[in-house]
C-alpha cells in the first residue's frame, strides 16, 4: 500500500532534478550603484539641525516613562537628543557640509505620530539667517510609546534544605516603539528636499519573584532606546550618500557547445572569454539562437558597465529575435541608465 505515495514523491524528485538540470539559464549576481535617495543641491555648504521635540509638552509624565526611567519625563528629550548626536556625527564625517546644531525653542511642535504643518518659508529663511546656514534637517517630530505586560507562572526553587517548592515567578515584557520623522528644507529654492518618517520598535523583558524585581530587570530599556534613537540619526545622515547592491541576471546556457564553453568560462569569471563564445552565435540561422546570443551580449556589456550597449543587444534580442526574457531585462537597463544620470548628477 506504501509503494504508490513512495513511487510518486520519487517521480516528483526525479522531474525536479531533469528540469534544473535543463533549465536554459544560468544566474550571476553583481554589484550596482545606487544614487542617493537624497539629492542636495550644490550650493548648499553649511546645514543647520532643528530639533523640533518640545519639552513643554510632556509636563504631564508618561507613567511607563516615570517607572522605567531615572529621568522620568526627560526619556523623550533625551532620545530625540540622540538622534540629532547621531545625525550631526555623521554628517561632519562625510565631510561634506558645515554643520551647526541650532538652540531654538521657539518652533517645538506638540507630541504628535505624524508629520505637524510644513515650516512657514519665512520661518526657513529666518533661522538659516540669523544660524548662517543654507538649508536645515530638521527632526519635526518624535515619541517613545511604551506598553507593558505582565504574565505569572509557577515555578520551582529549593530552599535551604535543598527540597523543591513551588514559586510564583513573574514576568515582565516592555514594548518601545521609537517614532518620528525628518525634514529637509531649501530655503533658496523653497523646497522640501526629503520628508522622511521613521519607527523602530525596541523589546525587553525581565522576570523576578515579584513585580518589582521584574521591573527592574527592564532598566535595560533605556539604554536600548538611546543606542537605537542614535543610529536613527547615523542612518538618516546616509540618505545623500549613493550606496551599492547585489542583483541578480538570467543569462542562456544552452543551445549549442558555443554555449555549453561560455556556460563553463562564465563560471570561472571569465566572462570576457565566455562573451567570444556568444558572439559566434550572434549569425546562427536559428533564430531562438541568435536571440539568446544577443541578450547574453547585452549582459556582458552590462557587466563591463556600457549600458547604452546593453541596451541596444536587448533591443535587437528582443526586437528581431522574440526574444520574451530581452523585454524584460530591456525596461530593467533602462531604469538603470536614468539611476546612473541621477548620480551623475548628484556628483
Amino acid at each position: 500500500m506504501e509503494t504508490k505515495p513512495l513511487f510518486k514523491n520519487l517521480s516528483l524528485l526525479c522531474l525536479f532534478f531533469i528540469m534544473v538540470g535543463c533549465a536554459s539559464t544560468n544566474r550571476l549576481t553583481m554589484t550596482v550603484t545606487e544614487p542617493a535617495p537624497v539629492t542636495i543641491p550644490k550650493n548648499i555648504v553649511r546645514v543647520g539641525i532643528l530639533n523640533r521635540y518640545d519639552q513643554r509638552s510632556t509636563d504631564v509624565l508618561n507613567k511607563i516613562d516615570e517607572v522605567f526611567s531615572v529621568e522620568g519625563k526627560h526619556f523623550d528629550k533625551d532620545a530625540s537628543d540622540k538622534v540629532i548626536a547621531g545625525l550631526s556625527d555623521v554628517l561632519k564625517q562625510q565631510d561634506r557640509f558645515d554643520v551647526v546644531i541650532l538652540n531654538d525653542s521657539l518652533f517645538g511642535t506638540n507630541r504628535t505620530s505624524n508629520f505637524p504643518a510644513t515650516l512657514a518659508w519665512d520661518t526657513v529663511d529666518l533661522l538659516c539667517r540669523n544660524n548662517n546656514v543654507d538649508a536645515l534637517y530638521v527632526l519635526s517630530y518624535f515619541d517613545t510609546d511604551s506598553k507593558i505586560s505582565y504574565s505569572t507562572k509557577q515555578t520551582f526553587t529549593q530552599n535551604v534544605l535543598g527540597v523543591k517548592i513551588p514559586v510564583l515567578e513573574h514576568h515582565a515584557t516592555a514594548n518601545t516603539l521609537i517614532k518620528g520623522g525628518f525634514k529637509i528644507y531649501d530655503p533658496t529654492n523653497k523646497l522640501v528636499l526629503d520628508a522622511f518618517p521613521f519607527s523602530k520598535g525596541i523589546v525587553t523583558s525581565g522576570k523576578g519573584i515579584n513585580p518589582v524585581k521584574a521591573l527592574e530587570a527592564l532598566r535595560m530599556r533605556k539604554d536600548l532606546v538611546m543606542d537605537a534613537s542614535r543610529l536613527i540619526g547615523e542612518n538618516y545622515a546616509l540618505r545623500i550618500e549613493p550606496y551599492r547592491i547585489r542583483v541578480s541576471r538570467n543569462y542562456f546556457v544552452k543551445g549549442t557547445d558555443q554555449f555549453e564553453i561560455a556556460k563553463r568560462k562564465a563560471q570561472t569569471g571569465n566572462w570576457n572569454g565566455a562573451a567570444l563564445h556568444w558572439e559566434r552565435e550572434l549569425d546562427n540561422p536559428k533564430s531562438k539562437i541568435a536571440g539568446r546570443a544577443c541578450y547574453n551580449m547585452a549582459i556582458i556589456n552590462e557587466i563591463n558597465g556600457d549600458l547604452s550597449t546593453a541596451i541596444e543587444w536587448a533591443s535587437k534580442a528582443y526586437s528581431d529575435y522574440n526574444n520574451k526574457e530581452a523585454l524584460r531585462y530591456l525596461n530593467i537597463l533602462k531604469y538603470r541608465a536614468s539611476q546612473n544620470q541621477r548620480l551623475v548628477q548628484q556628483q
